[in-house]
């Protein structure tokens, strides 16, 4: 498949497909890079779909970036790629996972994508938060006065935890397809049951799958749902 490598200011990108009038821009997530595109890039490929994929902060060949991968940072880099995509191609999808997902809520909602596939999605980061609170001990009031706690998942930071309480998703009208782990300990169902509701989503629920969907069999599952949503465009 081809591929080609763009750089776009701090931000490495990869442009994968043969040419065509039509995008993804792939949002990976946590602990992944824009090489993790690969798999869904060639099923897009075969559907006339190129795909752009690129690193977020502290991630890929971003590793030892200063920026911290939050959501301010974030949305900036999704920013700078949708501006140069928007530029070069006339229609647009979008592929986001996990944070990315998250990410690109906030910074793509006008935008008119034809098609969006969110898989393991992180649609209410006040609802992780809290999780996050419990396991690893933490209160709001101990974080409020902190500032900052380290965790061996990430840092909890006060001032995010504020940010996503005064600015949750109301508003998603692009067609958007889920793709949910019957055991995320990320997001529970209910949530993502009703963000589906309030905004017309199609939502699978992958049963005995987790967050990652990285066990023996998960790939498969994954590919299935990516071919599914992509012939239905």
């Amino acid at each position: 498949m081809k591929k080609e490598a763009v750089r776009l200011g701090r931000v490495p990108c990869l442009v994968w497909g043969e040419d065509s009038d039509k995008v993804f821009v792939h949002v990976h997530g946590k602990q992944s890079q824009k090489e993790y595109a690969e798999n869904f890039a060639a099923l897009a490929d075969c559907h006339g779909w190129q795909t752009v994929s690129f690193d977020l902060p502290r991630h890929g060949e971003r590793a030892d970036s200063p920026e911290p991968c939050d959501v301010w940072e974030g949305i900036a880099d999704l920013c700078t790629v949708l501006a140069w995509v928007r530029a070069r191609w006339p229609r647009l999808g979008l592929f986001a996972c996990s944070l990315g997902a998250f990410f690109a809520l906030h910074a793509y909602e006008d935008v008119p994508f034809e098609q969006c596939l969110l898989q393991s999605p992180i649609v209410d980061m006040d609802e992780l938060i809290h999780r996050m609170y419990g396991w690893f001990g933490v209160t709001e009031e101990r974080l409020r006065q902190e500032g900052e706690i380290p965790t061996p998942v990430d840092t909890l930071s006060w001032r995010y935890a504020q940010w996503v309480k005064e600015h949750p998703v109301t508003r998603w009208t692009q067609p958007t397809s889920i793709l949910l782990a019957e055991k995320d300990n990320m997001q529970a169902l209910q949530t993502m049951q009703g963000f589906a509701e309030r905004f017309g989503c199609r939502l699978t629920v992958a049963p005995g799958c987790e967050h990652p969907f990285m066990a023996a069999g998960d790939a498969k599952i994954v590919h299935d749902w990516m071919e599914e949503c992509l012939c239905r465009m």
